[in-house]
């Protein structure tokens, strides 16, 4: 069954229009360590979609 995990990155990894907005930071999910969401602005929101796609498959 594939894995879902949060991955971060950092300064130049950051996409130019976040960076551009002061973030230097963000974070995806990633399956088998291919994106699949993102990039997203907080560790938060990123946990959050991690908690709903894990629900989503335990329901699909």
């Amino acid at each position: 069954m594939p894995t879902v995990q949060i991955m971060s990155v950092i300064g130049s990894a950051v996409p130019a229009s976040l960076r551009e907005h002061g973030l230097l930071a963000c974070w995806y999910l990633v399956r088998d360590g291919e994106p699949i969401s993102g990039p997203l602005t907080s560790l938060s929101a990123a946990q959050k979609q991690l908690q709903q796609a894990s629900t989503f498959r335990l329901h699909a």
